[in-house]
């Protein structure tokens, strides 16, 4: 069984949300990928994270929405090296690091106004289209 992910101080994910399973690895690596599994695909149940406000749950499932297999449960899998506990400790770190940025509130945009001297410069560049395309029409009354 896995043991839990400590994300901080009061935020983790339980050992009962982790579910991990050892695949084949895809790529090169000889007989060596044929015969051994070390790519890992950890599931996490997203509703069994301990400590997550809900406005925190709420960017999670965005964040994650890409990796959400069918039941909703989070799919990280790691396959970056040729030792299936390493690639285990790799897909735990990126569940850390994206509940983690889910912790994070992002800062609210202050609206601004547009300087004085840019809606003059847009105006201008608008004066200067339509009069290059007034230039272009036919003359009327030149039949």
């Amino acid at each position: 069984m896995a043991e839990a992910i400590e994300v901080t101080g009061s935020v983790r994910v339980p050992a009962r949300a982790l579910t991990v399973r050892a695949v084949r690895a895809s790529g090169p690596g000889g007989q060596n990928v044929n015969k051994v599994a070390t790519k890992v695909d950890l599931r996490v149940d997203l509703g069994a994270i301990e400590g997550l406000s809900q406005t925190a749950r709420d960017r999670l499932l965005i964040l994650a929405a890409p990796r959400l297999d069918a039941n909703g449960d989070l799919v990280v899998t790691s396959q970056v090296t040729r030792n299936q506990s390493r690639n285990l400790e790799d897909a735990r770190e990126k569940v850390r690091r994206l509940v983690a940025a889910a912790l994070v509130r992002p800062r609210a945009r202050i609206a601004s106004k547009v300087p004085a001297g840019a809606a003059q410069r847009r105006l201008a560049t608008k004066r200067h289209r339509a009069t290059v395309k007034q230039s272009r029409t036919r003359p009327v009354g030149d039949d």
